[in-house]
């Protein structure tokens, strides 16, 4: 059986900033969106917790582009990690939860799991 979704919106275009990441809250917990206006896609979203440390910063981390790779650099162990695959490129034994994100108007929205909550009672 598939797991049930909703798309959040978690931010608005304006909380955006070039080449770099933010961190929103969801219902399945902390993720980083990073707009990189140059790419296209330009929206990307991934767990915001580091794999390697367990602390939520990957928002924090330099954005770049390895081999045409969009990724970002964790800021504590440098690993990193590939904006559309969530594979750690050091390790691609560890990875980070991918989201898939949209931009709806000016609303930023992220597909998530339902709450275990809303969906007994869907």
């Amino acid at each position: 059986m598939k797991a049930r979704t909703c798309w959040e919106a978690v931010c608005t275009v304006d909380d955006l900033v070039a080449d770099s990441g933010i961190a929103v809250w969801t219902e399945d917990g902390p993720v980083a969106v990073f707009y990189l206006p140059r790419r296209l896609p330009a929206l990307f979203a991934i767990s915001h917790t580091d794999p390697f440390s367990g602390s939520n910063v990957l928002a924090r981390g330099i954005t770049g582009d390895i081999n045409g790779e969009p990724v970002v650099a964790s800021p504590l162990y440098k690993q990193h990690f590939s904006l559309r695959t969530g594979v750690c490129l050091e390790d691609d034994s560890a990875r980070v939860k991918v989201y898939p994100v949209l931009l709806d108007g000016d609303q930023i929205r992220l597909e998530v799991p339902l709450a275990q909550a809303a969906s007994v009672a869907a």
